[in-house]
Formats: structure tokens, C-alpha cells, sequence
């Protein structure tokens, strides 16, 4: 067996532990799995953002301060931290096409979501890419970390916009208009299910359209806080 990433052999350790452990594949070497850092614990309980010290960070307060976006986001859960390794990762997965790493991750998803947000009703909406870009990559990311979890999925909106966020200021962002569209009102729980949660602005945007046309509770899954 090789590491998905680097290719490295890899030679399972046999431990008293393992032999009475059901088995599970192991994707990738020690070296690399030791660069993909969980969020911690005393992360925001808001966000994810790892802070220290601090149970809501200055960014989640600025959005509960503002009337227009108070409420509409009970929560999020990320999975890892952005570091330049994750960086590495997510620019040959999203934009190369290599849809194969997406297993790099399932176990600690499905850890991660079942740890979190298991005992959530509803279902969950992954944030739709313009036609423009799903042509680009050929598959949506967020629509493959939806098919890990174990919640129905909806298609409920469509993305009418394919102006790239990832190059935006925050400030930028807020001023930008709404680049999604309803297609299907959902008058339940939703987890919105995205790649990356960096100021959250598009989230926001997600779950103000969808808390307009009835969504009872919004919470978002994403695979990275940066």
C-alpha cells in the first residue's frame, strides 16, 4: 500500500490495539497525515476558527451584531485547519480534477460529523458551483463531501454568479450581491455542506435564501476553516 499523496510506501504498525480493531484502509503515510491538523477542541463554537481562550470569535460577533445576518447561521463545523499542505491538497483536488483524494479525508469527516452534528434532523444542501465552473472541474466539491455523510441531499439552490470569492477583500465580499437562486423551498433543518469557511460571507448568502423560503435551522459542515 501507498500514501494517496506523496506515494511512500506505507507499513502498518502492528500494535495489541490494531489486531482487535475493525480494519480500516490507511490512505495515507504518518508524515503526511501528521500535516493535516484537526480543529481543536477550544475552537469557536460558533465557526470552528481555532482561538484560544475564547468560546465566540471577533468575527462571529461582527455577524451577530449586524441585523441582517443575526441569526441566520446556528452554527459551523469544520473539519481541519488551512495549512499550506492543505493548500497543496485542495488545488489538485478541486482545480486538477483529482477527484480520487476526496478518500483522504472520508475518515475524519464521517469522525468529525458523527461526533458533531449526528443527532441533527434534516438534510443537507451542498453549496452549488456556477455551470461555468462545474465544467471547469467536472465534479463539485461540496456535492462529494455531501455523499460521505449520512443525511438525504437536496439540490436546492442553483449558483447564478461564477465571480471567483477566493481573490475578494471581506470587504469586497459584503458588498457583493447574492450569487444564489432558490429552486427548491426546504421547511426543515439544513446543513449547508461546503470545501472551505473563510469569512463565511458565502454561507450566509446560502442560508439567507434558504432561511427566507423556510428552513427551520441552519448549520453548515465544511471541510476546512482557514
Amino acid at each position: 500500500m501507498h500514501c494517496l499523496w506523496c506515494h511512500e510506501e506505507i507499513i502498518p504498525e502492528v500494535t495489541w490495539t490494531n489486531l482487535f480493531r475493525i480494519h480500516q484502509e490507511q490512505l495515507l503515510c504518518s508524515t503526511c497525515e501528521e500535516q493535516l491538523p484537526l480543529i481543536p477542541s477550544n475552537g469557536c463554537k460558533r465557526c470552528s476558527r481555532p482561538v484560544e481562550q475564547k468560546e465566540v470569535c471577533e468575527d462571529c460577533k461582527r455577524w451577530e451584531s449586524s441585523p441582517e445576518w443575526r441569526g441566520l447561521l446556528t452554527r459551523n463545523i469544520s473539519v481541519y485547519i488551512y495549512t499550506p499542505f492543505m493548500k497543496d491538497i485542495m488545488a489538485r483536488w478541486k482545480y486538477r480534477g483529482d477527484y480520487i483524494l476526496i478518500s483522504m479525508f472520508q475518515h475524519h469527516i464521517r469522525q468529525v460529523f458523527s461526533r458533531t452534528l449526528s443527532q441533527q434532523e434534516g438534510v443537507l444542501v451542498p453549496v452549488p458551483l456556477s455551470e461555468e465552473r462545474l465544467r471547469e472541474r467536472g465534479f463539485n466539491q461540496a456535492q462529494a463531501i455531501a455523499e460521505l455523510l449520512p443525511l438525504p441531499i437536496e439540490h436546492a439552490l442553483i449558483r447564478i454568479q461564477s465571480e471567483k470569492q477566493a481573490k475578494k477583500s471581506r470587504s469586497e465580499r459584503l458588498q457583493s450581491s447574492n450569487p444564489f437562486r432558490l429552486v427548491k423551498p426546504i421547511e426543515q433543518p439544513v446543513i449547508l455542506v461546503d470545501d472551505l469557511y473563510t469569512t463565511g460571507m458565502t454561507i450566509r448568502w446560502a442560508a439567507q435564501i434558504l432561511k427566507g423560503a423556510g428552513a427551520t435551522e441552519i448549520y453548515s459542515f465544511t471541510l476546512i476553516r482557514s
